[in-house]
């Protein structure tokens, strides 16, 4: 399979199976990968602390784009006219308190665990200006759900599968 094909399976893969099938002309590989946060995340920037919710954004911008760059995204496709990522963090909560709310609420501790998880939307949007939605949210269901000890493991969880799921064009 050549470069371009491989590539042209990551952006196909995020088109929501009702979408048609492209030719393969259409093929194009994603360029660019961009994260924003919602401004309802922003809002939490208060609770969580600002530099949390840049860094995640960070994150999720970085194992995206890892993630294809293992696949086989080309380096610097951005002048060939290919697709871009746009990505939101729509929301992001925390397994463990962040670093603003043990400063804020002086009963938590490290100790302290919550059900955790991060939403993820946006658009690809292809070389001819069209687009076509993504989504991906994964957060835990219960306390036992919970893996990892770090204040954000289930969002990064959901970093790392959304990640996966471009790359391998599942989504």
């Amino acid at each position: 399979m050549s470069l371009p094909v491989r590539k042209f399976a990551l952006a196909a893969a995020l088109i929501f199976s009702a979408a048609p099938a492209f030719a393969q002309s259409d093929r194009a590989a994603v360029a660019d990968v961009t994260v924003s946060v919602s401004p309802e995340l922003r809002e939490k920037a208060d609770e969580y602390g600002a530099k949390e919710i840049e860094g995640l954004a960070a994150d999720l911008e970085a194992d995206v784009e890892k993630a294809l760059a293992r696949k086989g995204r080309l380096s610097g496709a951005a002048d060939t006219g290919a697709d871009r990522l746009e990505l939101v963090l729509v929301d992001a909560v925390p397994n463990r308190p962040t670093l603003e709310q043990l400063k804020d609420k002086p009963g938590l501790s490290m100790a302290s665990i919550s059900i955790g998880g991060a939403e993820i939307k946006g658009r690809l949007v292809h070389a001819d200006g069209t687009s076509t939605p993504v989504a991906y949210k994964w957060y835990d269901h219960t306390l036992t759900d919970v893996v990892g000890a770090g204040v954000w493991s289930t969002a990064q969880t959901a970093f790392d599968r959304f990640a996966d799921k471009v790359s391998k064009g599942d989504l």
